[in-house]
């Protein structure tokens, strides 16, 4: 509560007089795959609007309506966390146009400020709403037949360097004999299936910087696929410059052996568009492993409803040639909002794309959305923590001190020729005096002031959290988003102070400073830390790496 008077209590400093804007004011926010959807009490919201309403400021609600990622165009959080195509964003108008509780509470803040005369019109009806039986997809195709021609390279190609922006790229190259070997890449945007021989191997995953995979050992030259999926742009900040597919060289290392890379690449552009559609070739035969799949439903009427997905992987769905957007067996999103419009009267073809494969191809419509339901353990690339007791040998305290109690960022400076790959942050007590710790964000920045890309960057280790995927983990603390945060367990048997969370930048950089912010709240908000410790090291703190 009270958001809205800080941020123009703020900007009064600098513009003393006159009425200001809030460009985007969130009822909630954006929800991304493997986290949990995003909500907006009604109370505090409600109470920020009828302050700026109070003091003449202008706003506007961000969203006022939820809307739907049609295609592919959900765009991404950084570092890379990929947005679900729902973009409902708990807003007072629903994804498919249905007024809620809190569009009623702020009509309620409205109508105290309607000039003499003036009153707001009746909210339009809901759009009619159906369900549809369950249906089987009964016709599949694998995505690795029916392949266009080539793109042919020395080296792999990004996506954009080969008129592609969206979709899949099909990296393929010859593996000589030999034995067992591990595979690298130096990046892939976003995720890489990789087959020997259209054998499975295993998965790279830019979120989790998990980039390599062992190969078995082959008696004869062997066929190296790598599936690459693009999702969604980073949208915002440093690494706003998102090239898709295969990023730089691919090593391969046999053994204790140098690894070597690998040249002479053939790449297949799926682009997933109704040019490609098109040319798919389906059979009764199920497939296995990476498929399209088709199937139709019939209807003696049209309405709005629900796709669901919960017994599908992880991919794309199109409807009468409509591409609703992208599903994953993860969540939070459970269900594809179909427009009522998009629909026909008699039959009507649903394809799939699933990249994992599905556990039943059937499909349902429902009245109502899936949008919090997560699965974590479905995620074929968990996030994962380092494993051991923390250990100040070997590193250097660069920086300590007391924070301040202001909501605002907040430098630190580092010690001259600060270097390092790893960077301890710790808190040692409270402003409040709890033994508790919620921080909205940490940044780093070089010596020009400018804030370093968290492309490479990840929680190595914390000393205590929510439950991963909850809404309070410490990857919240990379996200750039001021409205997320890291929080310690409260209550009993929660470990005490000093709190600690590891970030791991990727590789050695020098630091000139780190910027902290507070969680967002007023003065009573809980968890913001008054003394603090930085610690840097080129060593992870005797803690033990997660294995990939």
């Amino acid at each position: 509560a009270g958001a809205a008077k800080r941020a123009f209590e703020a900007l009064r400093k600098v513009q003393p007089t006159g009425p200001l804007m809030n460009g985007e004011y969130y009822p909630a926010w954006f929800d991304t795959w493997g986290r949990k959807h995003r909500t907006g009490a009604i109370g505090p919201i409600a109470a920020d609007l009828d302050y700026m309403l109070a003091n003449r400021h202008s706003f506007s609600i961000y969203m006022a309506h939820g809307g739907t990622s049609f295609g592919l165009w959900s765009g991404a959080d950084r570092p890379f966390s990929p947005d679900t195509s729902s973009y409902d964003y708990d807003a007072p108008i629903s994804e498919a146009g249905w007024r809620t509780p809190k569009f009623d509470a702020f009509l309620d803040v409205f109508r105290k400020y309607l000039q003499p005369g003036e009153e707001i019109p009746a909210a339009p009806p809901a759009n009619p709403v159906i369900a549809i039986p369950a249906f089987v997809l009964e016709e599949s195709a694998p995505v690795l037949q029916d392949l266009p021609a080539p793109v042919v390279s020395e080296v792999p190609l990004p996506m954009e360097l080969r008129n592609q922006s969206r979709g899949l790229s099909l990296y393929r190259t010859t593996l000589p004999a030999g034995e067992a070997a591990t595979l690298t890449a130096d990046g892939v945007h976003d995720f890489a299936w990789v087959l020997v021989d259209g054998v499975q191997a295993g998965v790279m995953d830019r979120r989790s910087k998990r980039l390599s995979v062992r190969l078995p050992a082959r008696t004869r030259p062997a066929r190296l696929d790598l599936l690459v999926e693009a999702m969604g742009r980073v949208n915002f900040g440093r690494e706003v410059f998102d090239r898709k597919g295969l990023l730089g060289r691919v090593m391969l290392a046999p053994g204790k052996a140098d690894a070597t890379e690998l040249r002479g690449w053939q790449t297949f552009a799926l682009r997933l568009d109704a040019g490609h559609l098109a040319g798919i070739k389906y059979s009764t035969t199920r497939a296995a492993g990476a498929a399209f799949w088709r199937g139709s439903f019939e209807l003696a009427r049209t309405g709005d409803t629900f796709l669901d997905l919960r017994t599908w992987g992880k991919g794309v769905v199109w409807v009468n040639g409509h591409c609703l957007g992208r599903f994953w067996n993860i969540g939070p999103t459970q269900t594809m909002y179909l427009p009522g419009p998009w629909l026909r009267e008699g039959r009507n073809e649903v394809v799939v794309l699933d990249l994992l494969g599905p556990v039943e191809t059937r499909l349902a419509g429902l009245t109502k959305p899936i949008l919090d339901e997560l699965h974590p353990e479905k995620d074929f690339a968990r996030r994962s923590r380092a494993t051991g007791t923390f250990s100040e040998a070997g590193s250097t305290r660069v920086a300590a001190g007391v924070l301040a109690s202001d909501t605002q960022w907040q430098p630190i400076p580092l010690a001259q020729g600060t270097r390092g790959r790893y960077v301890c942050f710790e808190a040692q007590s409270s402003l409040d005096g709890e033994n508790f710790v919620a921080v909205a964000e940490l940044d780093a920045v070089d010596a020009s002031g400018q804030s370093l890309s968290k492309e490479k960057w990840k929680v190595l280790w914390v000393d205590s959290e929510d439950a991963l995927g909850s809404g309070t983990d410490a990857e919240n603390l990379l996200d750039g988003q001021s409205s997320s945060h890291w929080g310690t367990q409260r209550g009993e048997g929660a470990p005490g102070f000093p709190h600690r969370v590891v970030i791991d930048l990727g590789e050695s950089v020098p630091l000139h400073a780190l910027r902290y912010l507070p969680r967002a709240g007023g003065p009573r908000t809980p968890g913001r830390v008054k003394d603090y410790c930085i610690l840097v090291s080129d060593s992870p703190f005797s803690l033990q790496p997660a294995k990939e």
